[in-house]
């Protein structure tokens, strides 16, 4: 995993010296083994690199002479099927200096093109510089789990792994106008598909790949989920099921550097630390395994409907289960209190609160441990296991399901933003362009082509969030995290799958354990789900509320800019647990959204033109 950025220029603008440390600079945490440049006329290449394959022969830029022309490479990310391109490479008269993926995927691209793509299968965001065209390619993996960012300015078309990246280069602003404004009061800490919130800013969505030359720029999309008829009966899907998953981890765990898995003890994490755990014993290996939790949580545990009950006895089972090499970090509430603002800069943008620096601050100790992590993300969205994919009344419900607050969110606005900015429109629009867009067979009953809708809203949107927070809260630590479940063929298969299968014997995410049975304990199959773990501990409402007063306080916030005091102040002083989003965040995490945002509107000097 690295961190890359770099510019195309038209204009004749070209980074000196200085300015291109400057952007190297805000690679350093992603990429913190070693940097590249490459200059050629019109490009400049930047690369922060954290080696784990090949670490010889792996540096970037890295360039290849095919037929005459000069291709160079900046790339992030890891193939996971690199021995397969590689020997369909060979027999085509290839030959490679090391084993690294980097080598491979501009062979690859060479050779094939655009085309490449569809051979691809791993997690990635890479450009492409042909220097006889005079022209960058660059794309960005299916499902979106490395990042992409650019803006098309003054003939010039600039990139890079992280917000931060853009920010540093010369000739461009941190501008926040109405549109961002909407983004983080009425979507935020989610994002619009291909939306950078700065005036300007672009993601490349995932699925998708562009070009930029003396005519400008052209993306489109190469992959996007198809719907289709399921024809396979349950004991097939389940072994279809079953295969996918343990071949998407085990080609996951190709790493010259140490490897672990993150643990739960709930049903993913567990799924990929048995495999893991197998793979490594048949090699002499002995897995490690990671866990969080938080000072005095099981004193202030309080069952719910979400959180039926806490970890810790599930993680024993595991641990003994795997005899596995196990390390368990707690947290106190003024530690994640006080890296809110870490996350902050790690994000480059307001985040999920202490969702976030827990998980910054779990990733920091991993790091000390090992280079590269798996972890269980995505599971959820991919085989319905969120509690709205499975209740009727909210499934049905009209809007994104995990953030029915709309009216809420709008209350924190000052009255000119109120008058000037209408929400519910913003918000209704993207739900239905994403709802138009999704995929559906013709003939399906009503509540198929309803979980079609749902998957292809968790997948655009609530999918991305913890994939970008994933990636950044990991990466601030050069920490490579992998997310097996997102292999597109899992996604692929599973879309069509119908709602019954994945639903087997009314659990969540039925099928996969069903397809699961005899790899873990019976405790571990049947256990209800549980969500990422957050701290209980009224502590941190006492610490978050503290901040937030000291904040109101201070005449001079820029957040009252945006913000109405007196709605500030009565978050301050409210019991009730109102959801900003999904069932992590609730009251004291708005509070702590509200500081990360008056953090970031700070530190970032942005400008506000409304």
């Amino acid at each position: 995993m690295c961190g890359i950025a770099g510019e195309v220029s038209f204009g004749g603008n070209t980074l000196s010296e200085r300015q291109r440390n400057d952007v190297l600079d805000t690679l350093k945490r992603r990429g913190p083994d070693a940097n590249g440049v490459y200059l050629c006329g019109e490009a400049t290449l930047l690369h922060g690199r954290l080696a784990v394959v090949d670490i010889e022969n792996g540096a970037q830029p890295m360039k290849y002479t095919y037929k005459g022309v000069d291709y160079s490479i900046v790339y992030n990310g890891e193939l996971y099927n690199t021995e397969d391109i590689r020997a369909e490479l060979v027999g085509l008269g290839e030959s490679f200096r090391g084993h690294c993926d980097t080598e491979v995927l501009l062979r690859a691209f060479c050779i094939w093109g655009e085309d490449c793509l569809a051979r691809l299968n791993g997690i990635f965001a890479f450009a492409v510089w042909n220097d006889s065209e005079k022209e960058l390619f660059f794309a960005r993996d299916r499902i979106g789990v490395k990042p992409f960012f650019y803006i098309v300015k003054d003939n010039s078309f600039i990139f890079a792994s992280e917000l931060k990246g853009l920010l540093a280069h010369p000739n461009v602003e941190p501008i926040l106008s109405y549109k961002g404004i909407c983004e983080l009061f009425f979507i935020g800490p989610g994002r619009t598909p291909g939306c950078g919130v700065f005036e300007g800013f672009n993601e490349l969505k995932p699925g998708f790949c562009g070009r930029y030359g003396d005519k400008g720029i052209e993306t489109h999309a190469y992959w996007s989920l198809c719907d289709s008829l399921h024809t396979d009966n349950l004991e097939e899907t389940a072994k279809k099921v079953r295969e996918l998953v343990t071949d998407s981890i085990e080609r996951q765990l190709v790493s010259d550097v140490p490897i672990g898995t993150f643990l739960s003890g709930g049903l993913d994490s567990s799924i990929i630390s048995a495999i893991a755990g197998n793979y490594l014993r048949k090699k002499g290996e002995r897995l490690q395994t990671f866990s969080i939790n938080y000072t005095d949580n099981e004193k202030y545990f309080t069952k719910s409907k979400f959180q039926p009950e806490s970890d810790d006895k599930y993680i024993r089972i595991m641990t003994e289960f795997l005899d596995s090499e196990h390390h368990t970090f707690v947290f106190g509430s003024r530690e994640l209190a006080d890296a809110l603002y870490a996350a902050v800069d790690a994000r480059d943008l307001p985040g999920m609160a202490d969702i976030d620096s827990s998980l910054l601050l779990f990733c920091g100790e991993v790091k000390k441990n090992v280079t590269v992590a798996l972890s269980g993300e995505c599971a959820d969205e991919i085989f319905g296991g969120y509690p709205w994919f499975r209740d009727e009344k909210i499934r049905s419900a009209y809007g994104f399901p995990w953030a029915q607050s709309t009216e809420y969110r709008n209350t924190f606005l000052t009255k000119k933003l109120r008058k000037q900015l209408d929400g519910f429109h913003f918000v209704d629009s993207r739900y239905n362009d994403s709802i138009k867009n999704t995929s559906k067979l013709e003939g399906l009953s009503s509540e198929e082509a309803r979980m079609r809708e749902m998957v292809q809203l968790n997948m655009s949107w609530f999918m991305q969030t913890l994939l970008d927070r994933k990636d950044r809260m990991s990466m601030y630590h050069g920490l490579e995290v992998r997310v097996p479940f997102c292999d597109h063929r899992i996604a692929e298969y599973l879309y069509s799958t119908p709602w019954e299968m994945k639903n087997l014997n009314g659990r969540e995410k039925g099928l996969l354990r069903y397809a699961m049975e005899g790899l873990l304990p019976e405790s571990i199959i049947k256990r209800k789900k549980s969500p990422y773990p957050k701290t209980h501990n009224p502590e941190y409402m006492s610490i978050v509320r503290g901040m937030l007063k000291n904040m109101l306080e201070r005449e001079d916030s820029p957040i009252f800019e945006l913000a109405d005091k007196k709605a500030l102040k009565k978050l301050l002083g409210t019991e009730r647990s109102e959801p900003w989003y999904g069932q992590l965040m609730t009251t004291p995490q708005t509070i702590s959204y509200f500081l990360q945002l008056n953090y970031w509107l700070e530190k970032y000097r942005i400008k506000i033109d409304i």
